[in-house]
């Protein structure tokens, strides 16, 4: 009698495992697809939306909306042409440059009345941002 309970015993015992990982596996990507395909890294930024208009001539107008994930102090900002979270008193002071915004070879220089920034490169073409 001893054996027929031991024997229905690894029975349960064999079929419980193989239940309990195909589980446990179904939890774990369904909680990773959750995870990663709806949050950005903490620190990190992305493009949502890149609108270019060339109507106008000798001109292009590019608007571009950015999803960041910043840390606690800062902000969405922009370095080196590109979205990223930058110190929050930069934005807040309005002091863009600070954020290193343009590209290595190009200057920075704010707009008069601190809306926005420009960016010069070295053959003259001039790049001019501002903020909504």
């Amino acid at each position: 009698m001893a054996s027929s309970s031991k024997l229905g015993r690894r029975r349960n015992v064999t079929t419980w495992p193989i239940m309990s990982s195909t589980f446990w596996a179904a939890v774990l990507l369904t909680s990773l697809l959750v995870i990663y395909c709806g949050q950005l890294a903490a620190g990190t930024c992305e493009i949502v939306t890149l609108d270019r208009d060339s109507s106008q001539p000798r001109r292009t107008i590019a608007r571009q909306t950015a999803r960041c994930a910043c840390k606690k102090g800062q902000i969405a900002g922009t370095t080196r042409a590109r979205p990223a979270c930058v110190d929050a008193l930069i934005v807040r002071s309005r002091q863009w440059c600070e954020m290193t915004p343009c590209l290595d070879d190009e200057g920075c220089d704010l707009l008069v009345n601190h809306s926005g920034w420009t960016c010069t490169q070295p053959g003259g073409r001039v790049k001019t941002t501002t903020v909504s």
